[in-house]
């Protein structure tokens, strides 16, 4: 900072001076004597220059070091501006950089959000990407194999592969849609045994090739929720309940209602989930022991349908013992005022 530059921001200072000693002097003309009147406003005027240009002066040499060193910052590497900044001379620069320490705490917790976002995102993709080749793989192994097999048998099984193709797809179509969920939802009263008859029918071909029975108890019920968005959350768990149960299991809707909720328990006779995995079924990418050795999984069909449950304003919980059942519990709150929360 130079001293004209320094003086360019003492310029309302100067304009007080000025218009101060104007009025000193006009005072002085108007109440002393005309013959001495001149000779005291020179010297009045003198005295009051050398004080303020001391006070410039004087002002400019001490804050002249912060400037330099705070003008060198702005050349060094972003990261560590804040830490090599000056000390603070005066209440003003502290709070201001307070402030500047504030808004870096703030854009780099975002930046750092984005960052963990966009490296799930990849995961996600690098997952998804693995998962769908399997079924195209299997597909083309059908197709070079076809000869000696019979044609029904033949469309059996590729539509099989096309099915889980294009559960993937929808599973990577409402990961990319679940942050503009504010604008595609739309809460009506809806009877839950119309979704759930619509995703048993989604999975009919599992459920009769693994011979599963399917129980309903009480579902004759309305909820407020939106219909295509719970529908793929039950859609995930039930793939998940057919993915995990043996051969003649038996998987249950059932219904219960209190004063503060409804919930639906679904529930399958299947091997279960190990207690130390329970607690994080819900996390992102996260397939536990049974996931990794049993099937091939992505981890996200729990994780996405916890967070749609949580923006409609229901819930999710899980209970499971191993080589026994697991319960995934809807929880469709009677006091949701459905505002989404980001």
């Amino acid at each position: 900072m130079t001293l004209i530059q320094y003086i360019k921001d003492k310029k309302y200072f100067l304009i007080l001076y000025i218009v101060t000693i104007t009025f000193i002097s006009l005072m002085i003309i108007v109440s002393v004597n005309p013959q001495n009147a001149f000779s005291n406003i020179i010297y009045m005027n003198s005295i009051c220059l050398f004080f303020a240009t001391m006070y410039i002066f004087l002002g400019y040499v001490y804050r002249k070091s912060y400037y330099q060193k705070l003008h060198e910052v702005t050349h060094i590497n972003q990261e560590q501006i804040l830490e090599a900044a000056p000390e603070s001379q005066n209440h003003q620069q502290q709070i201001s950089l307070e402030l500047l320490k504030k808004l870096n705490q703030y854009y780099s917790s975002r930046l750092q959000k984005l960052y963990d976002e966009k490296k799930d995102h990849q995961e996600f993709i690098m997952s998804w990407i693995h998962e769908v080749k399997l079924p195209i793989t299997a597909s083309r192994l059908l197709m070079e194999n076809k000869n000696g097999k019979q044609l029904d048998d033949l469309v059996d099984k590729l539509e099989d592969e096309l099915n889980k193709i294009d559960n993937y797809v929808e599973q990577a179509l409402y990961y990319s849609r679940i942050d503009s969920f504010s604008k595609d939802y739309f809460i009506t009263e809806q009877p839950l045994d119309k979704v759930i008859k619509a995703s048993v029918k989604k999975y009919a071909k599992i459920f009769i090739h693994k011979q599963i029975h399917f129980h309903q108890n009480h579902t004759q019920q309305l909820v407020r929720t939106d219909v295509k968005w719970l529908g793929f959350i039950i859609d995930q768990i039930v793939a998940n309940a057919l993915k995990y149960s043996k051969e003649g299991g038996t998987i249950s809707f059932t219904v219960e209602e209190d004063r503060k909720e409804k919930r639906l328990m679904i529930e399958d006779n299947g091997i279960g989930i190990n207690e130390e995995d329970i607690q994080r079924v819900f996390e992102k990418g996260f397939t536990g022991y049974i996931g990794r050795s049993y099937s091939k999984s992505t981890g996200m069909g729990l994780y996405l349908a916890k967070k749609m449950a949580l923006k409609l304003g229901h819930d999710l919980s899980i209970q499971s013992k191993k080589g026994s059942y697991t319960k995934v519990t809807i929880h469709f709150l009677k006091n949701t005022n459905y505002q989404i929360l980001y």
